[in-house]
């Protein structure tokens, strides 16, 4: 539901930054996660806890396409995707910190309370200090109010820097205007009729929608259930090295904030889309591997647990061939995998899965499988999923958001982040409702590799329509996207026109 909410709040996020201002929608998104905090808190039932999380929903929706547009709109060209990598450090450092924060409450009385609850903290402080802040200087342009905007702009540019910049801002506006009119209304139409918008919008709705579709909020939402079906079996201990991950997130944002200006954003995803696919061609590789030398069901470990056995283990007429994987499959009712206590990967028993079957299993000082099975390299999986966040994290995590914030002319800057925000989320929305779905349907190895798949179409992609914004003025984007052509070598310098072009 939050995300759902999220959906709603990003296509709603679009028309509020337009006709209010970025500012604006920042404050209305604060104030939206906090009520949502202050119900889920203390929600009497289930139905008003879903309301609190749909209010969440509608703040995060709101806020994930607004902030990176305010901080790029009110930022120099030249630090202008470190200061946009920094949001995107800051939104992974706060799910690495929230896993601390639940880690604490978790002996509190009233547990989820506080969880949720306080998360209406810093939308509050946030809401304080930005009425601290001034608007975007770009979208103050646009509106007409050119005094207030070159004001700000002189607190953010140089001396030497300023008149360029207001200059350039100027010549956009005016240009936008005689081409288009001053009307304030836009239309889907126009979106598309327009040269600019159109390529923009292909480049920054498919970053988006391939930020999902890779994988990413799979391996952050089910990380403790991966962690499982590569055969570790203690949920804390999946919990624990799912902290891990959620720090090595955090770890490729900060990477991402110095790599970002200096490598180029083109250069960057291309990087971490090769290692995103090699990450999951290795976990689909060490799931099939789990998944074909699981452990076989013993006869006579089974029946050491009289009263537990799996009733379909029990009437199936080639018992003798069930392995662990086939017991885990079973579902009339579940069933779970309890290891042989000399080596977890001998035989052991398929028993029904419950509380006391798990209990009674434990109390042998044997380990519980009810998700994967036991299995010599689910070291390898560990590794795949490190390395898949590593290498997805600066480039794949933040990029998206990045070119978002820079590649649309100033007219159609909120609308056009507002449906490729809107597109992220729904992505998120079907991948996360579908992983567990086709993991049972075909499998944990061929879902990982229909995940890969996807990577290597994002990677030609990237290579065919998404252009290089790194160091120029966001005014000179839209003269760049207008002039574009293929630029398939990427490591290669832009002519030389469009470095001057970037100095001036």
């Amino acid at each position: 539901m939050a995300v759902a909410g999220a959906i709603i709040g990003a296509a709603i996020g679009g028309w509020l930054n337009d006709r209010f201002g970025r500012r604006t929608a920042i404050l209305i998104a604060d104030f939206l996660f906090f009520i949502g905090a202050v119900v889920m808190a203390s929600a009497p039932n289930p139905a008003l806890l879903i309301v609190g999380r749909v209010f969440v929903g509608l703040g995060v929706g709101m806020a994930s396409m607004t902030a990176p547009l305010y901080i790029s709109e009110a930022s120099p060209a030249k630090i202008r995707g470190a200061l946009v990598s920094t949001n995107g450090f800051l939104i992974t450092g706060g799910q690495f910190l929230s896993y601390l924060i639940n880690l604490a409450f978790t002996k509190a009385p009233g547990t989820w309370r506080w969880m949720l609850g306080v998360a209406g903290i810093p939308a509050l402080l946030q809401f304080i200090l930005m009425l601290l802040l001034p608007e975007s200087p770009r979208w103050l342009f646009r509106k007409g109010r050119e005094e207030e905007a070159k004001t700000i702009l002189r607190r953010i540019y140089s001396a030497d820097e300023v008149e360029a910049e207001i200059q350039a801002l100027k010549e956009s506006v005016e240009t936008e205007i005689r081409e288009i009119g001053s009307s304030n209304k836009i239309s889907i139409i126009e979106l598309f009729k327009t040269k600019t918008v159109r390529r923009g919008l292909i480049a920054g709705v498919g970053l988006q929608v391939f930020q999902q579709f890779v994988g990413i909020n799979t391996v952050m939402y089910y990380s403790p259930t991966i962690v499982q079906l590569a055969g570790i079996a203690s949920n804390q201990t999946a919990l624990l090295l799912s902290l891990v991950t959620a720090g090595l997130n955090t770890l490729g944002s900060i990477v991402s904030i110095y790599f970002i200006d200096r490598t180029g954003r083109k250069k960057l995803l291309i990087i971490s889309l090769c290692g995103v696919i090699i990450s999951l061609g290795l976990l689909s590789a060490v799931f099939h591997e789990t998944t074909s030398h699981s452990p076989l069901v013993s006869p006579i470990e089974t029946s050491h647990f009289t009263n537990y056995t799996c009733p379909d283990y029990s009437s199936a007429r080639n018992s003798a061939a069930w392995d662990c994987m086939k017991c885990l499959k079973s579902s009339s009712p579940d069933c779970g995998f309890c290891a042989s206590k000399a080596d977890k990967l001998l035989p052991g028993a398929c028993l029904i899965s419950n509380d006391t079957t798990k209990d009674t299993c434990h109390v042998e000082h044997r380990l519980w499988y009810t998700r994967g099975c036991p299995s010599k390299y689910g070291w390898l999986a560990l590794t795949g999923l490190a390395l898949y966040i590593i290498f997805f994290s600066p480039g794949l995590g933040t990029v998206p958001w990045i070119v978002n914030s820079e590649i649309y002319p100033l007219r159609y800057r909120g609308v056009c982040g507002g449906i490729a925000a809107t597109a992220n989320w729904i992505s998120n929305l079907i991948v996360a409702q579908s992983f567990l779905s086709l993991t049972q349907a075909i499998g944990t190895s061929w879902t990982f590799m229909i995940f890969g798949l996807i990577s290597v179409v994002a990677l030609i992609f990237v290579l065919i329509y998404v252009p290089e914004t790194k160091g120029l003025p966001i005014e000179e984007v839209e003269k760049m996207l207008e002039l574009r052509a293929l630029h398939f070598k990427f490591w290669e310098k832009r002519p030389k026109t469009l470095e001057k072009s970037q100095a001036l």
